[in-house]
């Protein structure tokens, strides 16, 4: 008997696929399929000739052509770490070269067209965070008692998310260990059947060779049957597909480039005519407020004219108005000449000017310094707002409220989260079980055509030799080893 180790075949990935963790470290570690391919002993003293008919030898058999076929990929060396390094050390200089420019800009740019200074807000977006800023910034009995609390009702939230997060995979991982018992199981009288059903192959080709054999072995010397050859290499080939070898049809191809090219044509110049139409509009949404401007100018009077100033000024930049025309236009105000020059100045200032500040309470007053806010989006707020103040009622309400809701919802998430979880493998376990059932066919399939890859050479060579009128003793040995190459040779088929 001779041992295999680590036989690998479409039952044995299936069955690997399919066993837990600790299964399968057993399974790798031994792994032995007996194999009885034994070569029946010849005898001291025999010539070639027999060896010939024992081991089934072709005198004209050749090695495959791809067992000499030999491609190189061409190293690269060190070229791409030489070019990424390089590339780095370049974006540096460049990012060096922009700091350069921006510095010298800065000397010569137009103050109009300077970015602004930003302030740096810091956002306290955790509740935790905001209470201990508002210990430290404000050190008192409500404070520390707040922040005491907070911290304390944090830890429960983290202990208790931590109990649901355990004890949903504690559950989830004991029905996946039953959902793989379960499909374990079934897929017993799938392996069943493929390792059946691979014996009986065995058997129905022993049957069919041995009659095979047994026709053309039974005849006599004066009358032999016809011969008849058994080509292996053109039985796997197949017939060309009529489909694979169709030349291109040209004239879909052009058609098909022709309708794209007038679609783009078409879609461009539908886009330029809404360009069109568009820009139409919009000279007669200016045109309408530079009326609506007029109008203004022509009314305006000491008692509007500051209502006047914040329509004025929204309107020349809505219209993103020239200086020219902010000038002319605004000198024709009936006020002070004063207070109309000052006004025209900070216009056509505003509008020059290439960016704005951002409101006072988001950006800060500009100056660059830090500065801080709180925005705190968390149940546990509630919790420090109703320790800040015991005798309001509603803050208390406000935290029990908020707090259940939010500790239910994540308890129900977690729950139906298992739930999904053991159900999704339920189902991709019954979905594994029918793909193994599909598959018994393909594999047996696979099997029947390894066999008769293995086995149709050497009923080709049986043919050769009963051709050029070999002996019926020499040929019932080639048979008989033919036959226990079917029954004993690979693919394998081991308990």
């Amino acid at each position: 008997m001779a041992a295999i180790t680590q036989i690998r075949d479409a039952e044995i990935a299936r069955q690997k696929r399919n066993l837990t963790d600790s299964q399968k470290k057993k399974a790798e570690a031994t792994k032995e399929g007996v194999v009885v391919n034994e070569l029946i002993k010849e005898p001291k003293n025999v010539d070639m000739n027999d060896l010939y008919n024992s081991l089934v030898i072709s005198n004209d058999a050749k090695m495959p052509e791809k067992l000499y076929e030999s491609k190189y990929t061409k190293e690269k060396s060190i070229i791409p770490i030489s070019l990424i390094s390089t590339g780095v050390m370049a974006a540096m200089a460049l990012v060096s070269l922009i700091a350069k420019k921006s510095a010298k800009a800065n000397l010569t740019i137009k103050t109009t067209q300077k970015l602004p200074s930003l302030t740096r807000n810091l956002a306290m977006n955790q509740e935790t965070h905001q209470a201990m800023y508002q210990m430290v910034q404000c050190p008192n009995q409500k404070t520390i008692l707040a922040a005491v609390g907070i911290l304390t009702i944090s830890s429960m939230g983290f202990m208790g998310k931590m109990f649901i997060d355990g004890f949903k995979d504690i559950w989830v991982k004991k029905r996946e260990a039953d959902i793989q018992k379960n499909l374990q199981e079934n897929l017993v009288a799938v392996e069943t059947q493929s390792f059946s059903g691979k014996i009986q192959i065995i058997r129905g080709m022993l049957s069919e060779k041995a009659r095979e054999f047994n026709e053309y072995l039974s005849f006599k010397r004066e009358n032999p049957p016809a011969f008849r050859q058994f080509n292996s290499n053109l039985k796997f080939m197949g017939k060309p597909n009529a489909q694979n070898d169709k030349k291109p049809d040209n004239v879909k191809y052009f058609a098909i480039g022709a309708l794209t090219l007038a679609a783009i044509a078409g879609l461009g110049y539908i886009s330029i005519r809404n360009l069109r139409v568009g820009k139409k509009y919009l000279e007669q949404y200016i045109d309408k407020s530079k009326s609506k401007i007029s109008e203004i100018v022509t009314n305006s009077n000491k008692n509007s004219h500051e209502a006047d100033k914040i329509n004025l000024k929204n309107m020349l930049q809505a219209i993103d108005a020239s200086p020219k025309y902010i000038q002319d236009e605004l000198a024709k105000l009936n006020w002070e000449k004063g207070e109309k020059e000052k006004f025209i100045d900070e216009i056509s200032f505003q509008t020059k000017k290439s960016t704005a500040l951002a409101e006072r309470a988001l950006g800060g007053d500009g100056t660059p310094k830090p500065a801080f806010y709180s925005h705190v989006n968390d149940y546990r707020a509630f919790l420090y707002n109703w320790l800040l103040d015991t005798s309001n009622p509603l803050f208390r309400n406000l935290f029990f409220g908020i707090t259940g809701i939010t500790a239910l919802g994540y308890g129900g998430k977690s729950l139906g989260e298992a739930v999904k979880d053991v159900q999704v493998k339920k189902i991709n376990a019954q979905t594994e079980f029918e793909l193994q059932q599909r598959l018994v066919a393909t594999e047996l399939r696979n099997f029947k055509a390894k066999k008769d890859a293995a086995i149709n050479p050497l009923c080709d060579e049986f043919y050769v030799q009963l051709q050029g009128g070999k002996e019926k003793e020499e040929l019932k040995i080639i048979a008989e080893n033919i036959l226990f190459e079917v029954k004993n040779g690979p693919p394998f088929v081991y308990s």
